[in-house]
Order: C-alpha cells, then sequence, then structure tokens
C-alpha cells in the first residue's frame, strides 16, 4: 500500500510517516487559492489511490525479490520547484516523493496519474541499482586511466568523481525512456489517459539531445508514450 508522508526536509531517512489528511468541503468564502489548494490536494489523493494499487501488482509481477511498497512522501516547502522523484530509504522500500509546486501544476488528474507511473516504473525497472552500478564502473575505469597516466592523487580522486558522474549518466536517457513505456501502461490500467497525461512534458523545458545529458527530448519521450498507448489500445 502507498503510504503518505509530509516531508519538511529531503531527509528521507529520517522523515515520519503520518496520515495525509483527505481535503475537507470548501468554506463559504473560501479565497480562489483555498479552492484551487483544496481541489489539488482532492485530486492527488484520488489519484494514489487509483495508481497504487496497479503500480504494485505490477511490480510485484516483474520483479523477483524486489520491496514492492511503496510509500509516498510530499515536500511541503511551498519555495521549491516543481519535482518528483524515486528513491529508496535505508530498507530498500521504494518512495516516490512529489513537492507542491508539482502537485499544484498539474493540469488535469491524467498528468498526474502519468508522473506517478513513471516514477514508479523507475523502482520497477530498478533504474537506481543500475545507475549506481555504471556509476562504480565509470569511477574505477576514469580513477584507472588517471593512475597509469602517472597523475596524483588529488587528480586521481578528481578522475573518479568524474567517471562516476558519467557512469551514472551513461544510460540515464534510456531509463527515462523505459520509465514512460511502463508508465504509460501503469497509469492506463489506472484508468487515466497516459497521451493526455504526458503533455505535461510540453510545459517543461526540453533538454534536446545534449550530450551525457539526463533527460531525452521530449519530442522522443512523447513519441514512446503514444507507440506504447496505441499498443495496448489506448
Amino acid at each position: 500500500m502507498f503510504r503518505f508522508a509530509l516531508l519538511a526536509a529531503l531527509a528521507l531517512s529520517a522523515c515520519a510517516t503520518v496520515q495525509l489528511p483527505s481535503p475537507v468541503p470548501s468554506p463559504v468564502g473560501a479565497t480562489s487559492a483555498q479552492l484551487r489548494a483544496n481541489q489539488a490536494a482532492r485530486q492527488f489523493v484520488e489519484v494514489v489511490e487509483a495508481v497504487e494499487p496497479v503500480a504494485e501488482q505490477m511490480c510485484r509481477a516483474r520483479t523477483s525479490g524486489l520491496n514492492c511498497d511503496f510509500q509516498i512522501v510530499v515536500d511541503d516547502r511551498a519555495d521549491q520547484p516543481t519535482n518528483a522523484f524515486q528513491t529508496v530509504d535505508r530498507f530498500g522500500r521504494p518512495i516516490v516523493a512529489f513537492n507542491l509546486g508539482l502537485i499544484n501544476s498539474v493540469e488535469n488528474a491524467d498528468e498526474l496519474a502519468f508522473v506517478m507511473g513513471h516514477e514508479a516504473a523507475h523502482h520497477i525497472r530498478d533504474h537506481l541499482t543500475k545507475t549506481r552500478e555504471s556509476a562504480t564502473v565509470g569511477a574505477v575505469v576514469f580513477a584507472g586511466i588517471a593512475a597509469i597516466s602517472g597523475a596524483e592523487a588529488e587528480a586521481v580522486r578528481n578522475a573518479e568523481q568524474l567517471g562516476a558522474a558519467v557512469g551514472a549518466r551513461t544510460y540515464s536517457k534510456e531509463f527515462e525512456l523505459e520509465a514512460d513505456q511502463l508508465g504509460t501502461i501503469i497509469s492506463a490500467q489506472a484508468g487515466y489517459d497516459p497521451v493526455r497525461g504526458a503533455a505535461f512534458f510540453a510545459r517543461i523545458p526540453d533538454p534536446g539531445n545534449r550530450f551525457l545529458g539526463s533527460h531525452p527530448p521530449n519530442a522522443a519521450r512523447l513519441e514512446v508514450v503514444k507507440r506504447t498507448a496505441a499498443s495496448i489500445g489506448r
């Protein structure tokens, strides 16, 4: 089951879990901002309740030995840029984190469901482990080259750090497209329109096709979503 937590800071391993209260009816005389906030909270709860069982079921069906007990956390700092990400706690439990900026920026439930499915897909495809492995290989290779060339200890350490960064990004674009593909399936099975949901990409900066960029071009991501949705009859 997804569990909600309010996250005052991004110290995920230390955050306390609390029940997220259901939105209450908007009071008479509420401001437009209060109405929007209440609607956003209500939509968030509804999407989590719909997407959770699908993501958990798919995780258990597609993996072996991977912790599929997802937890949702919300960073309640209002001054943070729009963001959502997936990580794991020290016990290997998957965490999908959203901040208020993202929750409030989506234009419909389909967009929120797609983002949620995408982040859950990162865990199901075990992308964190693969990224760490790539970073380790990169660090060893770069440090080895520096050492062989006669570099001093500080230069070797710098090469190791650079190698880890390069290694971590080696497959990052591929991982994003894989998460888009599986996220499309998750959100569709949860009853949402993934193509409409992927319109969220049209409102975020397009990274283009930069060398070692962490995300693929938006057009490539949209194409994966459309192709996957068509293949499952959406």
